[in-house]
């Protein structure tokens, strides 16, 4: 447990010898980089800040988005005693201890405590319980910090109670700021050091859009680079690697890499490759790709390229796509691995994409007849008058469920754009679409 009670100039003194993340963390909220969502001017987070109202929050978001920070400035701007647990090693003692004095403080000096925890969605039920008490009688103000959904795993009850917010990863622009600021300010590296545009590119793509590891790398750079002395001292991208052990991988989102490198990855996967497509899959995520992206190229070739020969290679590709939404990198690159492995080794047709761009191309080009009569809408009044749904044939009530009968209109009935390869499950799709066309065209 720590405890920070801040002085009447609202800030402690900076400790040299205390991490660069640490020295650099804001003092207001304009300071916080991101999060423009939680902190405009009628945001619930600045209103319960500016409003100084006790508050009970769930901040949720990825490591190094500014949870501790954002507890910590708003500790500090309500002029809060801060009190921080860390849910991997508090139990429900250390809870009770701390609310106990919270109340003890409150009634006697009048001293507000606001009660931090670190990966609350490690406390089980019981210690989560110990908190309702503090929350509800508002003995303390609670903020929450967490990397997991917290509908999965936070009690109701405290859930209810409590404001919950998203934190999101911070942009590029947002990281070189922060690294701007610790190169410049007093309480950083104060001027004696100057990134090159190379490493700066290194490292905003290494951190990933945690700001916490961007100033990590800087610092350690520094030590790389050695003293600073009476000139600036300029960190190089060769500082940044050997720092931090990873290679600048030279790649940018925005140039022809990005475009070279996904072109390579998807035609690895069409290709039947895995390793080739694995190896553009790691040379993506350690450049800093958005995972997202990756994902929805996944999602879209697991049914251009595979399609109906493995009908489950998008169930994997979704999936995929959805465990990057849910946990995000670092993790997420097993699922994102998977589907690329299950999309390379499946067997491969394109008849999907093909079926539906020739289906376009035809009403695009003008032909699209008539609904046929027996197909159209007959539930409202008047349209027996018109014919419409006269003669339409209920495919349940025939042997197979399927009636001999005309669906596409007139002009269209001999159009065949679903034409099923004889790879993998579609062989067997083949059989099945001969069998039902022969039924269809017989009535």
């Amino acid at each position: 447990m720590s405890e920070t009670l801040f002085d009447d100039a609202g800030a402690e003194a900076a400790k040299g010898q205390e991490p660069l993340a640490v020295r650099m963390r804001p003092r207001d909220l304009d300071e916080v980089a991101g999060q423009r969502h939680l902190l405009g001017e009628s945001s619930p987070l600045r209103r319960l800040v500016e409003d100084d109202a006790p508050m009970s929050v769930f901040l949720w978001g990825p490591p190094g988005t500014g949870k501790t920070t954002l507890a910590s400035v708003v500790s500090r701007v309500t002029r809060r005693r801060f009190v921080e647990l860390s849910a991997v090693n508090a139990g429900v003692k250390d809870v009770r201890t701390v609310v106990d004095e919270a109340r003890r403080r409150l009634g006697m000096h009048g001293i507000r405590t606001l009660l931090f925890v670190d990966e609350v969605h490690r406390f089980n039920k019981t210690q989560q319980d110990a908190l309702l008490p503090a929350v509800e009688n508002r003995w303390v103000s609670f903020i929450g910090a967490t990397t997991e959904n917290p509908f999965f795993s936070v009690v109701s009850p405290l859930m209810s109670r409590s404001l919950l917010l998203s934190l999101e990863s911070l942009e590029d622009e947002d990281v070189r700021l922060l690294l701007q600021r610790a190169l410049t300010e007093e309480r950083g590296l104060n001027g004696g050091y100057v990134l090159s545009e190379e490493a700066t590119e290194h490292v905003v793509r290494l951190a990933g859009g945690d700001g916490r590891r961007s100033l990590t790398y800087l610092e350690a750079a520094a030590l790389v680079a050695g003293p600073a002395g009476d000139e600036p001292r300029t960190i190089t991208a060769e500082d940044v690697e050997r720092a931090v052990d990873r290679h600048a991988v030279r790649y940018d989102r925005s140039g022809d890499q990005h475009y070279d490198v996904i072109s390579a990855f998807v035609k690895s996967m069409r290709g039947s490759d895995p390793d080739a497509a694995l190896h553009y899959l790691a040379r993506m995520i350690e450049a800093g790709e958005d995972p997202r992206f990756i994902a929805r190229r996944l999602v879209v070739h697991a049914s251009e390229d595979v399609g109906m020969a493995d009908p489950t290679a998008l169930q994997t590709a979704v999936a995929a796509a959805q465990s990057v939404q849910l946990i995000g990198l670092p993790e997420a690159r097993i699922n994102l691995a998977q589907a690329v492995i299950h999309i390379s080794l499946a067997p491969k047709s394109n008849a999907v994409i093909t079926a539906i761009d020739e289906a376009m191309g035809d009403v695009r080009a003008g032909r699209a007849g008539a609904v046929p009569a027996h197909l159209r809408d007959s539930h409202y009044k008047g349209a027996a008058d018109l014919g419409h749904g006269k003669g339409y044939r209920f495919a349940h009530d025939y042997p197979g469920g399927v009636a001999p009968q005309q669906h596409a209109p007139e002009g269209l009935t001999e159009r065949e754009y679903y034409r099923p390869t004889g790879h993998g499950a579609e062989r067997r799709f083949s059989e099945v679409l001969s069998r039902i066309k022969g039924v269809l065209r017989g009535g």
